[in-house]
């Protein structure tokens, strides 16, 4: 997946001569008429020197340095929005590349550019989510983003939603898993428990035979003995 800016100006310079035709017919026997023509000659070479100028050793008219200084400000813009994205991408970003188009100085500006950005996933989906906000940053880096560069943060963005709802689904199996591990060491208590209350102790065992015992025989002496009383007169 790559960012890129690509600007859809692409310049071609089509030289043409200054040199003009005139369809009026020159009677050489007309001093006169010859001598006014070759003085406008004369001035309009003049004008067009006027109107050139010497930039990086190449004399350029007043239509090629509007094209150059067009192209200036395309190779500025490109190569501020690449940095953009390389600064906010970080180790997931590459180097950038450019296009360059030969302006009409003969120099070479930046006319479109890229920076290649890794959608790479992370090891867990904390790690993921993490690599997805970097890359929306990245696409969104430039002041001007690009078609692309709004794609690649929507899919980013996609990255995360899926990461997140992996996450949940993780954090929702960790609890069931711990809430089915605190049901079992509840049960073995309660088992344990159970045994404890069932399983009596040798003293409390002869305990109670021994108070069995007395209230038995307590009992039978009861039914064997007659208690007789006599009224005196």
């Amino acid at each position: 997946m790559q960012i890129g800016l690509n600007y859809s100006s692409y310049y071609h310079f089509n030289h043409s001569s200054n040199d003009s035709k005139n369809g009026n017919s020159i009677d050489l026997k007309d001093n006169d008429s010859i001598d006014t023509k070759n003085d406008d000659d004369t001035s309009s070479k003049e004008n067009n020197q006027q109107d050139t100028q010497m930039i990086n050793g190449v004399e350029l008219d007043a239509k090629q340095i509007q094209q150059l200084r067009e192209l200036q400000n395309i190779d500025r813009n490109v190569k501020a929005h690449e940095t953009a994205h390389q600064a906010a991408g970080g180790g997931l970003a590459g180097a950038a590349s450019f296009t360059y188009t030969r302006g009409p100085d003969n120099q070479m500006y930046a006319t479109a550019g890229e920076v290649p950005i890794s959608m790479q996933k992370g090891n867990t989906p904390e790690e993921t989510i993490a690599n997805a906000r970097q890359i929306v940053a990245a696409a969104m880096a430039p002041a001007d983003p690009s078609p692309q560069d709004y794609k690649v943060a929507a899919n980013a963005t996609k990255m995360e939603f899926e990461a997140r709802a992996e996450a949940m689904k993780i954090k929702a199996e960790e609890a069931k898993e711990k809430e089915e591990e605190n049901k079992e060491k509840t049960e073995e208590s309660d088992n344990v428990d159970s045994k404890n209350s069932k399983q009596s102790s040798p003293d409390e065992t002869a305990d109670k035979k021994f108070k069995k015992f007395v209230a038995t025989t307590y009992q039978q002496n009861s039914k064997n003995n007659y208690i007789h009383f006599s009224i005196a007169s």
